[in-house]
């Protein structure tokens, strides 16, 4: 069963700094764009980053210069550097990607369980 398992969400102070993580089960033998989607209570879910496979990146203006995306090709990581962090980047916070998993055809959207990160003093 293909898998994007996500790590290091938290409870950080304004300010701080935070780093997530996502990694794509060895199911996933393609992996093209990969991205970091937050839900903040009582609102959609909105892309705040995205990174294609030769590395170019794409950040959402509210947190560009604040976020920081990277990946690991060689080992299908992607992660999210938070620094500066705000009350309003409270959110639980998805890994996506566009891949193509073992046994099938096409690439398709996968999504993790997601990561809840909380800024609060």
């Amino acid at each position: 069963q293909e898998q994007l398992v996500e790590s290091g969400g938290g409870l950080v102070q304004p300010g701080g700094s935070l780093r997530l993580s996502c990694v794509a089960s060895e199911e996933f033998i393609v992996v093209n764009l990969m991205a970091w989607y937050r839900q903040a209570p009582g609102k959609e879910r909105e892309l705040v980053a995205s990174i294609e496979n030769d590395g170019s990146t794409d950040i959402e203006d509210s947190v560009k210069g604040r976020f920081t995306i990277s990946r690991e090709n060689a080992n299908n990581r992607v992660h999210l550097q938070i620094n500066r962090a705000e009350p309003e980047d409270t959110a639980v916070y998805y890994c996506n990607v566009k891949a193509l998993v073992k046994g099938t055809l096409y690439f398709d959207d996968y999504w993790g369980q997601g990561t809840q990160v909380t800024v609060s003093s």
